[in-house]
């Protein structure tokens, strides 16, 4: 297992939401924001891109769900249309880093419950979402990142 507690600092980012059930459609946004930030000279190796899903689809209706696709900018980086700006939250995640592959996601879900479990932490209440840094975004491996807090 590739898994790590990290603390994530606050991020300004800019993202691209796509509304509707997730799968093909939520690549697409990822692709509209790769293709504003290819245009302003803004991936690099440094590069921080989150894949977020804002829904759980077991009790939000497909439709309904929300997915942002953002990417880690500077202070003083220009947003314009259709681009969106917010702030990510940051503090502790379990990172687990895997190669982007269905299989291999699956098998890292069975693996990271049980490791939270035995880790003295829980699960927090924001979303759980894939980070990419730098190369990550074109050679098929991503950090899954699950938000923790302290046991009672």
């Amino acid at each position: 297992m590739n898994m790590k507690v990290e603390n994530l600092p606050k991020y300004r980012i800019a993202y691209v939401r796509q509304i509707g059930p997730y799968g093909p459609a939520n690549i697409q946004a990822m692709d509209k924001l790769k293709k504003w930030a290819t245009e302003k000279n803004l991936l690099t190796e440094s590069t921080i891109m989150f894949g977020i899903p804002q829904d759980n689809p077991e009790t939000t209706l497909p439709e309904n769900c929300r997915f942002d696709a953002c990417m880690v900018i500077s202070k003083d980086e220009k947003i314009d249309d259709p681009i969106c700006e917010s702030e990510f939250t940051g503090g502790k995640y379990l990172i687990y880093k895997v190669k982007h592959t269905a299989e291999d996601i699956r098998k890292a879900w069975t693996e990271i419950f049980p490791a939270i479990h035995n880790s003295g932490y829980q699960i927090d209440n924001k979303p759980i979402f894939e980070r990419y840094i730098g190369n990550m975004i074109y050679n098929d491996y991503c950090d899954i990142c699950v938000p923790l807090k302290r046991c009672n």
